[in-house]
């Protein structure tokens, strides 16, 4: 949880320190232990310090090894492998810090060390040698990596903010990025809210030299790789030997460490397994940190933790999640952030992160998705009708009703038509052939109206930006009908783009208290097994992502691991809007500086709907407009100067993949 800068000017004019240094200072939340900058002529780079491992206490940044510079914000997991291939000498594996495997790495493989790379990691090496800037981000994005990039000049940093000190970088509205936030949908990994600020994607590299910028990718899931046949209990083993060292390997501290604990199956086995790690080792016991509710009995999970308290190895915290509303802090969040953030009960985590500091907890295990990264497997029900074998998709839907209390013909209905009924249909030529004469004879009309269930887009915007066919095209894309259990779980790890965000979103807010986020269950070496897993390891017997299940015998207590489904939390946002009226009429000013993209009717019948009748749909969508109106007035109010945004948006940036259209937009 460091911060890196860099700037390269690629027309060879000099690199101001000042302006390097400024970058550096504007993340000082990022690192408290020590900064540094190092410049030469037309390249210069800049570090933030936060002490975390063992290594990084000696740890010096920028690091300079012959003609290579490196300024890095990484964690490689991988350490005695690397060592090892790379023949270093050095009587303690403590004295390699992760910045120096790297540019040893670079320096024997060149670009072809990010295929030896497992960990997080987000970084920047000048190599005099060939005059150019080679940076990295790694595989799911838990590093974030921002730049700016022109004829003239690139600019990056971990956070937007640092770019916005140098002169020249437009400070803009993304006027597109607006409308996609409203709409859902975050899958061009590249775009941002700003004009010409760009992410660079998960696992893509970029390579920066006087002729242009080249960005392509290093690594792609294999969705097609399927894993040799074993037993269930051999699958299991493997599982358990994989995530075993996936939160082992992110142990690796030097200070306390602690984890998330909710109650659920991926926070528990997670703590429960570092516990027992821990101990092994004759650690101090692992810091559990849980928010509980006394006020909403239905979001509190302390009936699940307590078997594992009860287990003993734990030093337990809690936190009142029912005391925060979804309005506090909300400018200390934006600054972070640097753009509005989508997920309605992340307030929660606020006070959550202000404990962890209070422990003086550095490292935070948290189970974020698990439920992706293992899979539930729900789409062997479509691999099972698609294939004909009826019998045992009514076995199976038949028990998963009976394990989710889902009634019976509710879901069997439901997934034998949205999985696959329309799939079978198309395959008769009556029913195409009638198809065709309905497009004849009854030819469809685009009405001019906004997306269903999208109320809050402003009607004039949503024209002028093609939204409608936008989220349409995108639908396309995200739809799980006919899809393999393997295929569907591929396109929910990488395609909607919604992974990487999250990730992003929780790095920011972690940042502002000095803590560093790990992801056992976005551990490379573990998504990539578990996308190979048979359908049958995710959903058997009614029971999803089975195989976690059997791999965690012995470790969760009964009720955990066999526990279905997970607390939903939306109660707490709806009481706290609800409950808290007042904030909202004041919040209600925002509107004026978004009305260009949010109905202001709409939202005000969401609001009427809310007081009358409280949902949780309702809270979520107040909260999603609202939330993005609350982001736009801080965006122009900032420094107390109001920006003009901009009319419209380049093609250029309109791109939803980032390619050769991309590279020339920059070169």
């Amino acid at each position: 949880m460091s911060a890196i800068a860099g700037i390269y000017r690629l027309d060879r004019s000099p690199v101001s320190a000042d302006h390097l240094c400024q970058m550096v200072d504007i993340l000082a939340h990022r690192g408290p232990d020590g900064s540094d900058t190092w410049h030469d002529s037309h390249v210069g780079l800049g570090h933030r310090m936060l002490w975390s491992t063992p290594e990084s206490l000696s740890e010096k940044l920028p690091l300079a090894k012959g003609e290579l510079v490196i300024t890095a914000d990484a964690r490689i997991d991988n350490r005695d492998e690397l060592i090892s291939a790379l023949n270093l000498e050095n009587p303690s594996a403590e004295a390699i810090s992760d910045s120096e495997l790297i540019v040893a790495a670079y320096e024997k493989w060149d670009e072809k060390c990010l295929d030896r790379l497992i960990g997080d990691f987000a970084f920047a090496i000048w190599d005099s040698r060939k005059q150019r800037m080679f940076c990295a981000r790694d595989h799911f994005g838990v590093k974030p990596f921002y730049y700016f990039a022109s004829e003239s000049i690139l600019v990056f940093a971990t956070e937007a903010k640092a770019l916005f000190c140098i002169e020249g970088v437009p400070r803009q509205l993304n006027r597109l990025r607006m409308g996609d936030y409203l709409l859902g949908m975050f899958h061009d990994t590249a775009m941002t809210s700003y004009q010409n600020i760009f992410r660079l994607p998960p696992a893509y590299r970029m390579i920066a030299s006087a002729s242009g910028v080249e960005i392509d990718s290093y690594w792609r899931l294999d969705p097609n790789r399927a894993l040799p046949p074993a037993s269930d209990q051999e699958y299991a083993a493997q599982l358990r030997e994989i995530f075993t060292e996936a939160v082992r390997c992110r142990l690796r501290s030097a200070y306390p460490v602690g984890a998330t604990l909710s109650g659920g199956l991926d926070s528990s086995s997670i703590a429960c397994m570092a516990r027992n790690l821990l101990k092994q080792e004759k650690q101090a016991p692992l810091h559990t940190f849980s928010s509980v509710f006394d006020s909403i009995p239905e979001c509190d999970e302390r009936s699940y933790t307590k078997p594992i308290f009860e287990q003993g190895g734990f030093a337990p915290h809690f936190v009142q999640g029912d005391h925060q509303t979804a309005l506090e802090n909300l400018d200390k969040m934006f600054w972070h952030q640097d753009e509005a953030f989508y997920a309605p009960n992340w307030f929660m985590n606020w006070p959550l992160y202000a404990e962890v500091q209070q422990q003086s907890v550095r490292v935070m295990l948290d189970g974020f998705d698990g439920d992706n990264a293992v899979s539930e497997g729900y789409n062997l029900l479509s691999e099972l009708a698609a294939s004909r074998r009826w019998t045992e998709f009514i076995v199976q839907s038949w028990k998963l009703s009976r394990v989710s209390d889902l009634p019976f013909w509710k879901g069997l209905w439901s997934y034998f038509y949205y999985y696959n009924f329309k799939q079978l249909v198309r395959q008769y030529w009556l029913l195409r052939g009638f198809q065709k004469v309905k497009t004849i004879f009854f030819p469809s009309r685009k009405k001019d109206k906004q997306v269903q269930g999208h109320e809050l887009l402003n009607l004039q915007f949503s024209r002028e930006m093609n939204m409608i066919a936008r989220h349409h095209d995108w639908r396309k894309t995200q739809g799980h009908n006919g899809l393999s259990e393997r295929q569907r779980q591929y396109r929910n790890l990488i395609e909607q783009g919604t992974e990487s965000f999250a990730l992003e979103v929780m790095d920011k807010m972690t940042a502002a208290f000095n803590i560093e986020p790990r992801y056992p269950f976005w551990d490379k070496r573990l998504i990539e097994f578990c996308l190979a897993l048979p359908a049958e390891q995710k959903l058997y017997n009614g029971w999803t992502r089975v195989v976690m299940r059997r791999a965690m015998s012995g470790i969760l207590p009964n009720e955990v691991q066999w526990r279905q489904g997970k607390t939903d939390f939306s109660p707490n946002l709806t009481r706290s809007l609800v409950n808290n009226s007042q904030e909202l009429v004041e919040a209600w000013t925002s509107l004026d500086f978004a009305e260009e993209y949010i109905d202001r009717a709409a939202l005000n019948d969401i609001h009427q709907r809310l007081t009358e009748a409280p949902s949780g749909q309702d809270a979520r969508c107040l909260w999603l407009g609202l939330s993005l109106a609350l982001w736009i007035r801080y965006f122009y109010r900032r420094d107390n100067q109001k920006e003009v945004p901009s009319s419209s948006l380049s093609n250029k940036q309109s791109k939803s993949k980032v390619n050769s259209q991309q590279v020339e937009s920059l070169a």
